[in-house]
C-alpha cells in the first residue's frame, strides 16, 4: 500500500531548509525526528488558551486537564494499553526508569537477579546496575553474537534463572537496527517469574506497538523519538504499577508523575499521534490488514504504523543495495537482505580509512543530516571494538525521507571514498 510521501513532507516544516541552494536532508531519526506543524500548533495553541497549573477552579486550568487527560488516552492507543491509567508521562525515557527503578528495586531482596544485554542503550542498562549496587542484587548480562549482533541465544537462555525478578532488553537496538523477539523474551521472563522492561524507543517510529500482544509489564519510549515534542512515555501493567510503592510527594496526584508536567508540551504529543493515526485512516486499516476486533484511533494507528514500515523497508532495501557498492564499507549488524525484516531502517556502518566523525561532519557540510559516536550503546561499543575507533556513522531513514535523498546520500559517500 503507498504512502502520499510528499504531501506528508508538505506537514513538515523543517524539511523546506535548505542549505547552499539546496534541500537539507535529515537522516538523524535515531536521534530525534523532525515533527509536523500539527504538532507544533498544538504546542502553540496550550500557550495561547490554555497555560495554567493542573486543578485550578477556573476555565484555563480545566482545559490544561483535559489535555492531560487526552494525552493519557492517545498514549494508551499508541501502545495498546488497556487503559489511559498505564500511561505515565515524565521529562524523557531515561528519566522514568531511573524514577520507576527505584520503586522495581523496593520488591527485590539480596541475591535477586536482574537481566539486562549488552545490545541496549544504556538508559535501559545502567539505572538496573546503579539499583541492583545499592541493594545487592546480582545482573546477568546477555551477550550478542558478533556476526550479525543479535542477541546470542546461549547466553540469554542461561541468563535467565529461577532467581531473575526482571529482564530488561531493548525493543531495537538505535545504534545497529536489530529487532529483538521481545514477545519470546517476555514469555522466558514470566515462565520464572519476572517481569520484562522493554525499551521501545528506538523502534516506536517504526512500527506498531501492542504491549499486550508483547506481555511487556513495562514498555517506555519518547515521543520526540515519533514525530512529538521531548517527553518520555512509561507504560506498565495496571496490577504491577498497583502494587509498587512510590517515591513521591504526598499530595501529588499520579504515585509516578512527580512535580508539575511539561503540559504545554502534552498537547503536542497528543497532535503527534494524530498525525501517525491520519496515515492510517488516508491507507483505510481494513485495506491495511488490521484485525482482531481494533476501531477508532487505535485501528488507525496500527494501519499508520504498518504502512510506514511497508515504506521505510522499500527505502531501506534501496540504501542497503547502494552501500553494498562501496569500497572498505561495512554495515554493522543484520545485512541479509532474506532478514531484513528483523532490523530497522537504521545504518550502523563504518568505511575503512575513514573515521565516522569525518565523514558525518564531511556530510552536514553537504546539508546531510546523520549522527556518529557509540549513540549511548557503550556495551555494545565495547564489545564489538567499533568503539575504539569512533563508533559508527548512523545513518536512519523515516517516512519522511525519499528515494532521491537516499540517492544523494549514496552520491555523497561514493564523492567521499573517491
Amino acid at each position: 500500500m503507498s504512502l502520499d510521501v510528499a504531501g506528508l513532507r508538505s506537514r513538515f516544516p523543517a524539511l523546506s531548509l535548505t542549505q547552499d541552494g539546496r534541500p537539507f536532508v535529515y537522516f538523524d531519526g535515531p536521534g530525534g525526528t523532525q515533527v509536523p506543524e500539527s504538532v507544533i500548533d498544538a504546542v502553540g495553541r496550550y500557550y495561547r488558551e490554555m497555560n495554567a497549573n493542573h486543578e485550578g477552579a477556573f476555565a484555563t486550568s480545566e482545559r490544561s486537564d483535559a489535555v492531560i487527560v487526552e494525552t493519557h488516552a492517545a498514549l494508551a492507543d499508541f501502545l495498546g494499553a488497556a487503559s489511559p491509567g498505564e500511561i505515565k508521562i515524565g521529562p524523557n525515557m531515561t528519566t522514568l526508569t531511573l524514577h520507576v527503578s527505584r520503586s522495581i528495586g523496593a520488591t527485590m531482596e539480596p541475591g535477586d537477579e536482574i537481566v539486562v544485554t549488552s545490545l541496549d542503550h544504556n538508559a535501559n542498562i545502567d539505572p538496573w546496575r546503579h539499583m541492583a549496587r545499592d541493594r545487592g542484587l546480582t545482573v546477568r548480562t546477555v551477550g550478542v553474537r558478533t556476526d550479525d549482533l543479535t542477541l546470542d541465544e546461549a547466553s540469554l537462555e542461561a541468563a535467565i534463572t529461577p532467581r531473575t525478578k526482571l529482564v530488561a532488553v531493548g525493543y531495537a537496538s538505535n545504534a545497529v537496527g536489530t529487532i529483538n523477539p521481545v514477545a519470546e523474551i517476555a514469555r522466558r521472563a514470566h515462565a520464572v517469574g519476572a517481569w520484562l522492561y522493554v525499551d521501545a524507543v528506538h523502534w516506536a517510529p517504526h512500527g506498531p506497538i501492542d504491549v499486550r500482544a508483547i506481555d511487556a509489564d513495562f514498555l517506555v519510549c519518547s515521543t520526540y523519538k515519533f514525530f512529538g515534542p521531548h517527553l518520555g512515555v512509561l507504560y506498565g501493567k495496571a496490577e504491577i504499577l498497583e502494587t509498587l510503592p512510590s517515591y513521591k510527594l504526598r499530595p501529588a496526584a499520579d504515585r509516578f508523575e512527580t512535580g508539575t508536567g511539561a503540559y504545554e508540551l502534552f498537547g503536542g504529543a497528543t497532535a503527534a499521534v494524530d498525525y501517525l493515526a491520519d496515515i492510517g485512516r488516508a491507507a483505510d486499516p481494513a485495506a491495511a490488514g488490521v484485525g482482531g476486533g481494533l476501531t477508532g484511533r487505535r485501528a488507525a494507528l496500527v494501519a499508520g504504523m504498518t504502512v510506514i514500515r511497508g515504506y521505510e523497508m522499500d527505502l531501506w532495501a534501496r540504501l542497503e543495495r547502494g552501500l553494498r557498492e562501496i569500497p572498505g564499507l561495512r554495515l554493522w549488524g543484520i545485512a541479509d537482505p532474506g532478514r531484513f525484516d528483523e532490523r530497522t531502517p537504521t545504518a550502523g556502518l563504518t568505511i575503512d580509512g575513514h573515521a565516522p566523525r569525518e565523514l558525518a561532519a564531511a556530510l552536514g557540510r553537504a546539508g546531510i543530516a546523520t549522527w556518529d559516536g557509540d549513540f549511548y550503546a557503550r556495551d555494545l561499543a565495547e564489545r564489538t571494538g567499533f568503539g575504539q575507533a569512533g563508533g559508527l556513522l548512523r545513518i536512519g531513514l523515516v517516512h519522511y525521507n525519499t528515494a532521491d535523498e537516499v540517492d544523494r546520500l549514496l552520491g555523497e559517500l561514493e564523492r567521499l571514498v573517491a
